[in-house]
């Protein structure tokens, strides 16, 4: 016997960026790590938002933002952190009532950058008609963080009528989409790899409530409100197609793909179907509902751009597909990782 053979080395699993993508990945965290060790049951619909227990109108919703460069054109992470859980409220129906704010600062960070991130934050705050009501700040040694990073807790109230959950799309139900894809992803991408497509993009980081309250009057006729971030919307779309067990088809002639986007995806050989956005929301709607629902999301700013991308079917239940431009059909998979890391 060789006593000098050396035996199999196997590492440990550990975590990577790609389990905090928003894709496969992210799924298989959640469902073999984290659902499990919090006594949560696994494989069940993940919403951008819960109800409180024992409410059947009150909701909250936390999140945290890691951004990298803590600036870009059309924002930065205290606009986006707002914004962002303003957004993961409203995805369910809700308007916000309050948020807090904690700050994780690195040793080092200049005070004039987080003077300037906690003012945007505010001003977004104010913006968007929700107050700031509690928080908290902690400082780490350098090399410990990033620079900056926030988490944010949002609570709201679901507006009467409105319930939308991911699990309560239908087969035959208009795909809508409020507005333009990619910005986010590209200008942050652009920003921190100094690319040159700062004068062409910024990101669509905003509030989406008012589009959700402009179609409240819809009421059960929306049945499925989603904002694409992490993953995009193909992340997005499988998620919903998955939880509500339906097909979905949509047309890449709908796509509302922005000029510059499209550049900067063929040249960095991204899909922008799995760039993140932050101002945007998918809506699965009623048919007979989507002209109205239509209008009423194109009588505000936000929601001016918006279409119908495609349709929800029957089968095969899970399945997202892209009709595209030269008439065939491809099969769009939930993303398996970090394509974009450190956007929001």
């Amino acid at each position: 016997m060789n006593l000098d053979c050396p035996l199999p080395h196997t590492e440990d699993e550990v975590v990577l960026l790609g389990h905090g993508a928003g894709g496969r990945l992210t799924a298989e965290l959640l469902d073999t790590l984290v659902l499990p060790a919090l006594g949560g049951p696994p494989g069940g619909p993940l919403e951008d938002a819960a109800l409180l227990p024992g409410s059947a109108e009150l909701v909250v919703s936390t999140d945290s933002f890691v951004v990298s460069p803590l600036a870009f054109p059309g924002g930065d992470i205290g606009s986006l952190a707002v914004h962002g859980t303003v957004n993961d409220l409203a995805m369910r129906g809700a308007l916000p009532v309050a948020l807090t704010l904690a700050v994780i600062a690195e040793e080092g960070l200049p005070l004039s950058e987080l003077r300037a991130v906690l003012t945007s934050a505010g001003k977004a705050a104010h913006d968007a008609g929700v107050p700031v009501i509690t928080g908290d700040t902690k400082v780490v040694g350098r090399g410990a963080a990033d620079r900056l990073f926030l988490n944010t807790t949002g609570i709201g109230r679901r507006i009467p009528g409105l319930e939308p959950s991911a699990a309560r799309a239908r087969p035959g139900d208009a795909v809508l989409l409020s507005g333009p894809i990619g910005l986010h992803g590209t200008a942050v991408l652009s920003t921190r790899e100094g690319l040159g497509f700062e004068t062409d993009i910024a990101s669509d980081t905003r509030p989406l409530h008012r589009l959700v309250q402009a179609i409240a009057p819809y009421g059960a006729d929306v049945h499925t409100l989603r904002d694409p971030t992490r993953g995009g919307l193909a992340a997005s779309l499988n998620e919903i197609a998955r939880d509500s067990a339906v097909s979905v088809e949509i047309d890449e002639n709908a796509l509302p793909v922005p000029p510059a986007v499209a550049s900067a995806c063929d040249l960095l050989g991204l899909d922008p179907l799995t760039v993140a956005n932050e101002g945007c929301m998918v809506a699965f709607v009623d048919p007979a509902a989507a002209d109205g629902v239509l209008a009423a999301l194109r009588s505000l700013p936000e929601g001016a751009d918006a279409l119908c991308i495609g349709e929800a079917g029957t089968s095969p239940e899970g399945r997202v597909v892209l009709r595209t431009l030269v008439g065939a059909r491809r099969i769009v998979d939930m993303p398996l990782g970090e394509q974009l890391p450190r956007i929001c």
